[in-house]
């Protein structure tokens, strides 16, 4: 119980506004009734994928390695995944070819921005450029899924008005695997042996190093085993966002996934927040875009969550700090 106190004190701010939201938001769905279900459904769909990329760009942040090849591991995904399913017949198939692309697309990065000390910048454009080029090149038309990714009703969960309703029903399983995931990086980074081992190497290699953990490998194994994460996101945006491939589908998703890592402050939790925020931003320009009387061009509405990130990033401008070693690759000295 004191711990539980001791954690509300220190988060209190947090707590209030998370509080101030909740109250708005059930205030303008009992309010709203005809538009406020489905603006929060698609603030959460749009969201999911978001989530689980800036999940990627924490775990790789948090061990020193800057991830910018989240969007290219994505793409990737997102074409292997769709295909796989489409030309087996089995949307199992497609998932575990997605999600093992994403892994193959992490173990890239790691190996050539941390084995090989590539500059961490260069190792993800390239990996972004290698994605672009290959999907494009290889893009078939006229595929089709043999299904979609089934939904999955939380039961209980699914019965509290609002929360239940946008989070827990009528969503595939891959929303309700982004909250568990969500919290369990949270959950380990911040409280298991593995987290503060991650942590040390990306604030003080040097000093993990004496303590005696092996900083590349740690490097390399999260690296690698964050971009499933990525893959899950690609096999979510072609499996049961849209049910289709296109070229550069991803949309720049993968570089918003890591401003909202940054306006997250590294943490997961608060990244998920900052992804619901940005959902709901997109969900506001939809919205208007099919309200009678609104003239505004959908291609301005289309940039909303991107100006919204540019304004957020401003203001949040030197109130966040990265890990301390973050970019850098480490050497041990009696190399």
């Amino acid at each position: 119980m004191q711990t539980v106190i001791a954690w509300a004190t220190r988060n209190r701010t947090t707590l209030v506004l998370l509080g101030a939201v909740l109250v708005v938001a059930y205030v303008f769905y009992y309010a709203r009734q005809d538009i406020a279900p489905s603006m929060f459904g698609a603030a959460w769909d749009y969201a999911i994928p978001l989530v689980l990329a800036a999940l990627v760009g924490v775990i790789g942040e948090r061990s020193g390695v800057v991830n910018i090849g989240i969007e290219g591991q994505m793409l990737l995904a997102a074409f292997a995944g769709f295909f796989a399913a489409a030309l087996s017949g089995s949307m199992l198939v497609g998932i575990l070819a997605g999600v093992g692309t994403g892994l193959l697309a992490g173990g890239f990065l790691a190996v050539t921005a941390v084995r090989w000390r590539m500059d961490q910048i260069i190792a993800g454009v390239v990996l972004n450029i290698i994605a672009t080029g290959l999907t494009s090149f290889y893009l078939q038309s006229g595929q089709i899924l043999p299904g979609v990714i089934p939904n999955l009703r939380v039961p209980v969960l699914a019965e509290i008005p609002l929360i239940g309703e946008t989070f827990f029903s009528g969503r595939s399983w891959v929303a309700t695997v982004a909250i568990i995931l969500a919290v369990g990086v949270h959950l380990a980074l911040f409280h298991t042996r593995w987290g503060l081992r991650t942590r040390a190497v990306g604030e003080y290699p040097s000093a993990a190093d004496t303590a005696g953990i092996d900083v590349e490998r740690l490097r390399m194994v999260n690296v690698t085993l964050a971009g499933s994460l990525a893959g899950l996101a690609g096999v979510y945006l072609s499996m049961d966002a849209s049910s289709s491939f296109e070229r550069g589908m991803t949309a720049g998703r993968g570089f918003l996934a890591l401003a909202i890592m940054i306006m997250g402050a590294w943490r997961p939790l608060r990244a998920f927040a900052m992804a619901l925020f940005f959902g709901f931003v997109n969900a506001v320009g939809s919205q208007l875009q099919q309200t009678g009387g609104v003239t505004i061009p959908p291609q301005l509405l289309g940039t909303l969550p991107y100006v919204a990130t540019l304004v957020v990033l401003a203001v949040a401008a030197g109130r966040v700090r990265p890990p301390g070693a973050v970019g850098q690759p480490y050497v041990k000295k009696d190399q």
